[in-house]
């Protein structure tokens, strides 16, 4: 059976440049990057070439950028050094909307006596920017506001938000694992003093991240051991998976223009043809300030976890909008925010895009959905109680 992968915010495959460029550097090229040998020495200049590679995709310096194992990483070292770097500092502002590596963070930081402010969301997933704005206090610490929304693409304003907060001597840290790649990000002209990113949802590998930290951030390390990334984070380099992010940040860069012509061309295609053969359906969140690749469409008295398996019966992929918990099916925390209805929000499904992906494979979901739709409503009492 064919695959169709429309799950891409979940994670990517590894691009075959990407995977080119790392094979040498699991088979060949094993020598420890801190050697003081030309066989060690030479990895160690590769990983600064990956290193360039990844910044010039953010449009920072080399300098800024340290490779971690993950965005969760990223995230955790980011919030957790700034408020060691502010030990008086008791305030915490994010979201009602962020990936559970910041939402969960805060929860235990909270059981921590820490005070965390969840700025709100409308119907369209579109911040409170007020709300945002008036809880800052000279108690905060950091703010933390994702860019893009990894369930709906909602693209939110951190550039904005960052100039604000950085007039009140605040730090600013944006989890931007879904927007890299995706839309371009200028680092260099912006107020963000810290950014994590996530190497595959860029097809390279898993397990591997960064963190972009702004020169003269102040910064106090999350990992401590020995001198690896500068004393930043200890831990012998995992060379062939940051080789492969710096392959992947060029390979994103070479693609932007298609990410935000071709795929959001199949995105729009693929929306529009459900839309119009399904009915009580609808897209959640901003029709236009969202992702280029990601859609969110929410199938009014079905359960989505019913719609994934049987789309996996045609060789389908993508994620639905709950999600399992304790075995009782509760709505995902991002809709519930958005106050989408009980009917619709367990019925959700997104669909996320890459260049793999061809019109193909898009005209072959329009077909297969529908009648999997129809099927699944036939068998639901909610449906028939709105007939």
């Amino acid at each position: 059976m064919d695959i169709i992968y429309a799950d891409n915010n979940a994670t990517t495959q590894i691009a075959p440049s990407v995977l080119d460029e790392m094979m040498p550097y699991l088979k060949d090229y094993y020598g420890n990057p801190s050697s003081m040998h030309t066989f060690g020495g030479q990895v160690g200049k590769k990983i600064q070439e990956a290193r360039a590679q990844t910044a010039s995709l953010l449009n920072a310096t080399p300098e800024e950028i340290l490779f971690t194992s993950c965005g969760t990483e990223s995230d955790s070292t980011a919030i957790n050094a700034a408020i060691r770097s502010n030990p008086t500092k008791k305030h915490i502002v994010t979201t009602r909307v962020e990936h559970p590596a910041v939402k969960n963070l805060c929860e235990k930081l909270a059981k921590d006596g820490f005070r965390i402010t969840y700025v709100p969301v409308d119907q369209n997933g579109a911040l409170d920017l007020d709300f945002l704005y008036q809880s800052l206090t000279d108690d905060t610490a950091i703010v933390s506001i994702m860019w893009a929304n990894n369930e709906t693409g909602v693209i939110f304003p951190v550039e904005k938000i960052a100039s604000v907060v950085k007039g009140k001597g605040i730090a600013f840290h944006t989890d931007a694992v879904q927007a890299v790649g995706k839309i371009p990000i200028d680092l260099k002209n912006s107020d963000i003093d810290m950014l994590s990113l996530s190497g595959h949802k860029i097809h390279a590998p898993k397990g591997i991240g960064a963190l972009y930290i702004r020169k003269r951030t102040k910064f106090s390390p999350f990992l401590i051991g020995g001198h690896q990334e500068k004393g930043r984070r200890g831990g012998t380099e995992n060379v062939a998976s940051i080789i492969g992010l710096g392959a992947a940040s060029r390979f994103s860069q070479e693609l932007m223009e298609k990410e935000n012509t071709e795929v959001k061309n199949l995105r729009d295609t693929l929306e529009k043809g459900l839309l119009e053969k399904i009915e009580h359906s609808f897209v959640n969140g901003e029709k236009e300030r969202r992702l280029p690749n990601t859609t969110s469409i929410a199938f009014e008295y079905v359960e989505g976890e019913a719609i994934l398996l049987m789309m996996d019966q045609f060789g389908i992929c993508a994620s639905s909008g709950s999600a399992c918990t304790s075995g009782s099916l509760e709505p995902s925390h991002v809709l519930r925010a958005m106050g989408v209805p009980f009917t619709a929000a367990h019925g959700t499904i997104r669909f996320s895009l890459s260049t793999y992906n061809t019109m193909e494979e898009v005209n072959r979901i329009i077909e297969k959905l529908p009648p999997i739709i129809q099927t699944l409503r036939n068998m639901s009492p909610f449906w028939k109680q709105n007939q």
